[in-house]
Formats: C-alpha cells, structure tokens, sequence
C-alpha cells in the first residue's frame, strides 16, 4: 500500500519572480491558493485540485530554473513516509519543516529525479 495520497503540487524553479506571478496571476489569471515572498512560494489553482506553484531560486537550491517541475505528493505523515521510503532503500534528503505550514521531504528515483511528499502543518489551537 502507498504512503501517497495524490499529487498535491506540480512546482517550478523561477528566475524572475515577479515576472513569473504576472505570468501565472494576471495573464494566465489562476487563482492564488497561497503566497509567501518572504520564502519565494506562490500557489496557484483551485481547491480539491493539483496546484501549480513557483518557487523562487535561490543560489542554495538544488533545482534550477527552465529544467522541469517536481512533483510533490500529500501524504498523512512525512515522517512515516521517509521511513518507509528508507526501508525501501530510497534515498532522501532531511525533512524540511516551515512551522504552522508544512512538512517536506524530498527524495529521488534511480534516475536521480527529485520529487517530494508534503505534510500539511497547521499552526497548534
């Protein structure tokens, strides 16, 4: 049985930030579902739905821009998840946390391709 419920969100490394919400914002017109400049995270799509995001380059990235998406996939617990994936003999990366948001773990097929699993983190009641 899979860990992975869906895909969640088909993600882009960009460039030119501004250029690229104008892009998917204004001339596209997709509804933004969320958006954070401070960490370079723009959501786009509608609800029930795979999301289409950019996410802003940074010189620390792995991911580049103008080379392909990653897909990240919902899962109910990145931390189970990344443990059955090591079990499996995948290799992963450390999970990342953004308190009150999300979790994210990033692991790679035989090929080298990077894709992720998300944990939604709400911030406590």
């Amino acid at each position: 049985m899979s860990m992975f419920k869906n895909v969640n969100v088909v993600y882009y490394y960009v460039k030119d930030w501004e250029g690229t919400k104008k892009f998917y914002g204004e001339i596209l017109g997709w509804p933004l579902m969320y958006g954070d400049d401070s960490v370079g995270w723009m959501e786009y799509g509608v609800d029930n739905a795979t999301h289409v995001a950019i996410n802003k380059s940074q010189s620390s990235d792995q991911g580049s821009a103008g080379v392909g998406a990653t897909v990240v996939f919902t899962v109910d617990s990145a931390e189970k998840t990344q443990e059955w994936l090591k079990s499996r003999g995948v290799r992963c990366d450390e999970i990342l946390v953004i308190p009150g948001v999300v979790k994210v773990g990033t692991f790679y097929d035989p090929e080298g391709n990077r894709m992720q699993f998300a944990e939604s983190n709400p911030p406590p009641a």
